[in-house]
């Protein structure tokens, strides 16, 4: 089986010794997307409700460039800072999946890169 990096400037850029995606087979796996807007580099400014709507932007972002779509995902890891945000994650969450959602973990962590308050990766279908 092949393994083909996928990379592109419409999600942030890898800060260390990793890829954005790498796609094997029919599978696309993504690493974690923070909220940081791709065209500053920059992290977004606001609460939980718009760091997730950026992170979950950046992952839609990065799976088009695999030639992947949202629909196509079967399993989501949701990394949260704070689990009390739950309920707003999971509100701007379901915008972006709205029919046969993928499973999905979340978990509350103690520190996240940059201090976000979110990151989120996929596995998804190519």
């Amino acid at each position: 089986m092949k393994k083909e990096i996928i990379a592109t400037d419409k999600a942030p850029a890898a800060i260390g010794p990793y890829s954005q995606a790498v796609k094997a087979g029919d599978m696309i796996f993504t690493s974690g997307m923070i909220p940081i807007d791709p065209a500053t580099n920059t992290l977004v400014e606001g609460g939980i409700e718009v760091q997730a709507k950026q992170a979950i932007s950046n992952l839609k972002a990065l799976l088009e460039a695999a030639g992947s779509s949202m629909d196509k995902v079967v399993k989501t890891v949701v990394f949260i800072k704070n689990m009390d945000d739950f309920g707003k994650v999971n509100e701007i969450y379901s915008g972006f999946f709205t029919e046969n959602c993928p499973a999905r973990s979340c978990v509350e962590v103690a520190r996240l890169p940059k201090d976000v308050l979110i990151e989120i990766e996929a596995i998804a279908l190519a």
